[in-house]
């Protein structure tokens, strides 16, 4: 009994440590134009949900971290609404786990699209940071360009990942406690 809130704490950390190295390591995890290779673990949802609180967790040391070093253009904003979008896109992603398609969870890979280019988008138009003249004008150019490095981060690194963990039964072995729970 005692080693189950150790196991999850555990289980948070990694995946919290996970998406934070490896949105660090990448140049185009922050700005107008990214593409967080991060974004991949947004899959991990569907396997267990001790990734909702990792990736939100992870993304706001990122995000924490970025704004540290200079390297987070959206500024301190970016804390709450980028760790919200992350969050929102991790629930919404569990909880549509089970609409699969030939074993691909198609639908728990819209969400983290979806969330970051609305409001990745809206906080980068509107960021006196990044433009002078910051506008809800510049928003769709914004969410499409988020949106874009979004999907490619998602749909090909998070079903090949997703595809990685489930024929090789990583999955169950690393997160068998997370299922029956």
């Amino acid at each position: 009994m005692r080693t189950k809130p150790a196991r999850y704490l555990a289980e948070v950390g990694v995946i919290a440590a996970l998406y934070t190295a490896l949105t660090m390591v990448n140049p185009l995890s922050f700005g107008p134009i990214q593409c967080r290779v991060s974004e991949a673990l947004t899959i991990l949802p569907v396997f267990t949900p001790t990734a909702i609180p990792g990736l939100t967790l992870g993304c706001f040391l990122s995000n924490l971290i970025g704004l540290s070093t200079g390297a987070n253009v959206a500024g301190a904003w970016d804390l709450l609404l980028g760790t919200g979008a992350t969050l929102l896109a991790a629930l919404f992603s569990y909880w549509f786990r089970k609409v699969q398609l030939r074993g691909w969870p198609w639908l728990s890979l819209i969400p983290p699209v979806f969330f970051n280019a609305v409001i990745i988008g809206a906080e980068l138009a509107l960021s006196p940071l990044l433009f002078p003249e910051p506008s809800w004008a510049l928003f769709p150019v914004c969410a499409a360009e988020v949106g874009a490095g979004e999907a490619i981060a998602v749909f090909v690194g998070g079903s090949l990942l997703h595809l990685a963990l489930s024929r090789s039964g990583a999955a169950r072995r690393l997160f068998a406690d997370a299922s029956r729970d």
